[in-house]
């Protein structure tokens, strides 16, 4: 065999090993791109909801932030789950409620009253839990997105 032949077969058994020891690298990295990708989706999609439930109590009249009962915010949140897409995501997970502004102090204070808050507050307090798979990886803890919405209150 001639030097020419044997340098060419060095140069093809070294780009084999080097193909071989970078594709997991390279694939782990496009899967981890996918999931992060997956994950920013939700917690948009999640944001996304919680707007939308603190935008239609805006528009409500009438509503009664005392009772967490009240069918015009009961409406509203299976609005925002119906609405969003979000396989698992329930009634019982957004929490709403009301703030005021404190006069004297500037400050923003839990509601007090039951009639026209300042602010409508829609969160999702627990956060709504997300699990990442990325292969070789077997133990990752779960996320918990926690999108807030504080909304000026327009209603009476």
């Amino acid at each position: 065999m001639s030097t020419r032949a044997m340098r060419r077969n060095r140069r093809s058994g070294a780009a084999l090993i080097e193909v071989a020891v970078l594709t997991p690298v390279i694939v782990m990295l496009l899967v981890g791109m996918t999931q992060i990708a997956r994950i920013t989706w939700t917690y948009y999609t999640l944001r996304k909801t919680v707007y939308s439930v603190a935008t239609y109590l805006n528009s409500q009249q009438g509503v009664n932030f005392c009772d967490p009962a009240d069918p015009s915010i009961a409406n509203a949140v299976s609005f925002g789950v119906i609405g969003s897409g979000v396989s698992g995501l329930t009634d019982d997970m957004i929490s709403v409620t009301a703030e005021s502004l404190d006069p004297a102090t500037q400050a923003i204070i839990p509601f007090g009253g039951c009639s026209g808050p300042d602010f409508i507050v829609v969160s999702i307090p627990n956060g709504y839990l997300v699990q990442p798979s990325i292969p070789f990886f077997s133990q990752i803890d779960l996320l918990p997105l926690k999108p807030q919405v504080t909304l000026p209150y327009a209603g009476t």
